[in-house]
């Protein structure tokens, strides 16, 4: 029998209504072996319900904290929903996180179970067992390579819920208290704790209570309207607030069927055999994207270089002012539907979009042109601004009012302020009660009304749409007064396909810099067809030729700074070609893939005061993480070049710009 739509402020009561409502529609799917198998609303009760009986067979008692690492699987997600129905507190670990990494937030959250996927998880465990004290039962997914290992204390998913079904068939009525206490549950309850990125230092524990969860997924769902006819595939990193909320809590409260990849690397495949019809992706999935179709073009043949091109250029003039419903010449519309048929919805299909209905990008600023192309192809993407501290959205566009330069304005139910300062300050139904055992961090991104703040500078257009500039701590000037934005420098950077990653810097110094990472596949393809032999990654990067390319990619973007009056006078003046990718293990990047700015500023600092001592190469020795753990170091003579200014506004206009 279906629950009053009050008393809906927890997940697990979602799940016994889903499968109450939409018993035989599909929940879950997951491809192993190259098979989708699938799994209705009843049979995920099922499911869920054996391995909750069972966690509590093995000693599982309210209150505790379980640990979930991996990647996305439907055990780990009904680990989720089986842990809050018996009044725990999941908290999801990026399965990529080095072994000390993962101790620490194991540790830290007390947690007395972990529930992996498989056996590098577990070793991850175990080979920081010493420093997480609480732990005492780890859980695995998949079993190989497993089963010689000791057995205290170590249990796979299949054993844990063939001793919640053992209990439930001697004990008949235990089923029924199962969901008596979930339908008891409160949504006051800690329903998920999910740690921060660590962009600015060591991650926090940011708790989210149940019935603000409900209610930001709520909210969303209906602002998209989203339902159970609408399905999306689950591949972004579970520890995310991203995938916990566009996939777990809206999926429960929509009711729509979540899609598992195989593995990371058949997302693309998997992408397009589910043509979902709601998909998010961060920036950096966009533009990986635009550099395969890119890198397809340069080896097409002439004619079909012809084509694209010339309806790329159809698409950029209408395509999103059809999508938009917006007035076409008839002539524009006719070019249009023959490029639909001869490109965009080819395009589409290749990769995965056939059936997008709604799309959004986040965690990042998307370069305006790239966000365009999307657009132009007739793939409805949009963007939100959010943080793990909102449970995710705090400004989201709506359709028929999407523009590059904004990220929309407050979703519902959301208060956005902006302070004296420039800081963008939010108060929503989703946001966390708190930093878990940091009591002084929690009231330091507090105002006394309850408004959290950001870390973020922006501003409100003429329109009502919120505008990010930057990390407000990252804003800055040059010492000629001109505004400095790094990122907004980087993401105009990284639409070019041969630039994957870019740090500038410039903050109270003469002129702008940046360092920049190109992409190996973009770049290598390019080499590949210009016979240019090379061995490693390192060796690329210092290519005369590839530096001439990086160099031609720099100009255009200080073109473009150029006609920008209040970005005119930040400019690259001076660039180099890392020597090796920034990466998440040496501690470069977040594990959602943002630049720890700080990091890279203190790591890198003889490369910067190169670049404004005026040297034209730098010896260094950089010491990098192998995947098993190992340190090294790589050793490289990095050459600076110079770059191109283009007629910038004197600094005194450039501050009446800005103010």
């Amino acid at each position: 029998m279906a629950q009053a739509a009050t008393s809906l402020d927890t997940f697990p009561k979602y799940l016994l209504l889903n499968a109450d409502r939409f018993r035989d529609r599909p929940a879950m799917r997951h491809k192993d072996h190259g098979i989708w198998q699938s799994w209705t609303w009843a049979q995920q009760l099922d499911e869920v319900r054996a391995f909750a009986v069972g966690l509590e067979a093995i000693g599982f008692a309210r209150g505790d904290r379980v640990a979930v690492v991996g990647a996305n699987r439907p055990r780990l997600y009904w680990t989720f929903v089986a842990v809050q129905s018996l009044g725990g507190v999941p908290v999801p670990v990026y399965a990529d996180a080095v072994a000390e990494e993962m101790a620490y937030v194991l540790d830290h959250a007390g947690v007395r179970f972990a529930v992996v996927q498989d056996q590098e998880q577990v070793d991850k465990i175990q080979s920081f067992k010493d420093k997480i004290p609480a732990l005492s039962e780890v859980i695995y997914d998949e079993p190989r390579g497993l089963l010689d290992y000791p057995p205290e204390g170590l249990h796979s998913f299949a054993a844990v819920q063939a001793k919640g079904r053992a209990v439930l068939a001697a004990e008949p009525e235990r089923a029924g208290r199962w969901e008596e206490d979930i339908r008891k549950g409160s949504g006051d309850d800690i329903s998920v704790m999910l740690y921060t990125s660590g962009t600015t230092g060591r991650s926090k524990g940011v708790m989210i209570k149940a019935a603000g969860a409900v209610q930001a997924a709520s909210d969303t769902v209906a602002f998209d309207r989203i339902t159970e006819h609408d399905s999306v595939l689950a591949y972004l990193p579970l520890a995310w607030v991203g995938d916990h909320y566009l996939n777990y809590a809206q999926g429960y409260v929509a009711g729509f069927c979540m899609n598992c990849p195989e593995s990371p690397q058949t997302v693309p495949q998997d992408l397009r055999e589910i043509a979902p019809s709601f998909y998010f992706a961060p920036p950096r999935v966009f533009e990986g994207l635009l550099t395969s179709v890119t890198i397809r073009m340069e080896d097409a043949g002439r004619f079909k270089k012809w084509m694209f091109r010339h309806f790329i250029e159809v698409a950029r003039k209408h395509g999103e002012a059809i999508l938009e419903k917006r007035p076409v010449p008839l002539s524009g519309r006719l070019a249009y539907a023959l490029g639909n048929v001869l490109l965009y919805a080819p395009l589409r299909n290749v990769l995965g979009m056939s059936n997008i209905r709604v799309a959004y990008t986040a965690g990042e600023a998307i370069g305006g042109d790239l966000f365009s192309f999307f657009r132009s192809l007739g793939i409805n993407l949009k963007q939100l601004y959010g943080q793990t501290e909102a449970f995710l959205y705090v400004t989201a566009q709506q359709d028929g009012q999407v523009r590059a330069d904004t990220v929309g304005p407050a979703t519902p139910n959301v208060d956005i302020r902006i302070s004296e300062s420039g800081e963008v300050l939010f108060r929503s139904p989703g946001q966390f009660s708190g930093y878990y055992k940091e009591d002084e961090k929690t009231a330091e991104v507090l105002t006394p009304d309850g408004f959290i703040k950001t870390g973020d500078a922006g501003f409100f257009d003429k329109d009502g749409q919120l505008k990010i500039i930057d990390r407000a701590k990252d804003v800055g000037r040059l010492n000629d007064g001109s505004l400095f934005a790094p990122k907004y420098i980087e993401n105009m950077l990284k639409f070019f396909p041969n630039i994957k990653e870019a740090v500038a810097f410039g903050n109270d110094r003469d002129f702008a810099t940046a360092f920049i990472n190109i992409d190996l596949q973009a770049v290598g393809d390019w080499a590949e067809r210009n016979n240019i032999a090379y061995a490693s990654y390192q060796e690329l990067a210092g290519h005369p030729q590839v530096y001439e390319m990086i160099a031609r990619n720099v100009d255009e973007t200080n073109r473009r700074l150029s006609k920008e009056p209040m970005m005119a006078g930040a400019q690259i003046k001076r660039f180099l070609i890392l020597h090796k990718e920034l990466d998440a293990d040496d501690g470069e990047l977040t594990r959602t893939q943002k630049v720890r700015r700080a990091f890279v500023d203190e790591r890198y600092r003889e490369l910067i005061a190169a670049f404004y001592d005026g040297s034209t190469e730098k010896y260094v020795e950089t010491e990098v993480t192998y995947e098993d753990g190992r340190k090294g170091k790589i050793r490289a003579t990095v050459k600076i070049a110079d770059a191109t200014m283009h007629g910038s506004p004197q600094p005194q206009a450039v501050r009446e710009a800005a103010e």
